[in-house]
């Protein structure tokens, strides 16, 4: 997964493309399991744009979206944020969390 800055996540999200980023810490134990989960799910959904972002790094980020914790997903129809998920609970439940389409 590409580590990505805030221009290319706002970037994505114009593209009119369902587009999430995983935002995570290195010294975080949840985010080192999410990061596996997110890499699967990354291969099985090779179509959707996917990134990530060490939040250290994205402080204003952070509070535009009002991010309580990490890990958390942020997914984005296109245009704006639809969706924070925080407790990403398995492969399956993201998988089918992301490959559904925007309405």
């Amino acid at each position: 997964m590409e580590e990505w800055s805030k221009e290319q996540w706002e970037a994505a999200m114009q593209s009119g493309k369902k587009t999430a980023l995983y935002l995570y810490t290195p010294m975080c134990g949840t985010c080192a399991v999410a990061s596996k989960m997110m890499a699967i799910v990354e291969q099985l959904l090779p179509q959707l744009q996917l990134g990530k972002a060490n939040i250290n790094f994205m402080e204003q980020l952070a509070y535009d979206y009002q991010i309580e914790s990490v890990p958390c997903l942020l997914i984005s129809d296109g245009e704006k944020v639809t969706e924070k998920v925080y407790a990403f609970q398995s492969v399956p439940f993201l998988y089918e969390l992301l490959k559904k389409p925007i309405d």
